[in-house]
């Protein structure tokens, strides 16, 4: 018998499609929680931001299409389905980057991939260096990085993988102003030059001004989209 969640996936270091008919993220009568029906589709390339009031689902929204809690409703990546990916494998092409890290090894290093691709080890280092680390952190204990290393090297560990969605839980929150504009500059690259589908959850309008497409309050378990001058 076949799984119905078997790996469709290909490596991302090989290619960069997934199975593709329609493209971008999509989300159709997503409830979870007590919150739902939501809607919401995400372009290649796109970035959409969310802003909503404390306690209106905006963590719980990213979590259910990362597949880590429970919902119902439809969720697509260039056209395949969450249900017909392996929770792990979906959830690599739909990377989840939580407002707080977790950690749990004992150094950086530990919890990075190590690509066998001459390639991609070039990028990483380059990726290290756009956000001010020298290749030597892979050393660092986890118990002497402050707030803001953790948080940028947390984004780093999410592309390493290369999804091809990200789902952005305050990226930037524990930064000073010059690592904002940094990881914003950074997290747009990656989105271009990946195609990628982005959904970028913040309190601060105007940064999703910056980085945002187009952006939606959530309110009341609806979507309304914003106007940039709003």
């Amino acid at each position: 018998m076949i799984n119905p969640r078997q790996k469709i996936f290909k490596d991302s270091e090989n290619d960069l499609t997934i199975n593709c008919q329609n493209e971008g993220l999509k989300i159709e009568n997503l409830y979870f929680h007590i919150i739902g029906p939501l809607n919401l589709s995400i372009a290649r390339s796109e970035c959409v931001g969310v802003t909503g009031p404390s306690g209106a689902g905006k963590t719980l929204f990213l979590r259910a299409v990362a597949d880590i809690d429970p919902c119902t409703g439809k969720i697509s990546l260039h056209g395949t389905e969450s249900v017909l990916a392996p929770p792990p494998e979906w959830r690599k092409q739909a990377g989840l980057l939580p407002s707080e890290s977790v950690w749990w090894f004992d150094t950086v290093g530990e919890h990075f991939p190590v690509s066998q691709n001459e390639y991609w080890k070039q990028k990483d280092i380059k990726c290290f260096e756009a956000l001010s680390f020298e290749t030597d952190v892979l050393n660092w204990k986890i118990s002497r990085l402050s707030s803001g290393e953790r948080q940028r090297l947390a984004i780093l560990r999410l592309i390493a993988n290369r999804p091809k969605a990200l789902l952005l839980d305050e990226p930037t929150a524990n930064l000073d102003a010059e690592n904002i504009t940094r990881v914003e500059k950074f997290l747009e690259t990656y989105r271009l030059e990946n195609q990628a589908a982005v959904i970028w959850v913040s309190h601060d309008i105007e940064q999703l001004g910056r980085v945002s497409n187009r952006r939606f309050l959530l309110k009341n378990s609806t979507f309304t989209e914003l106007q940039f001058d709003v």
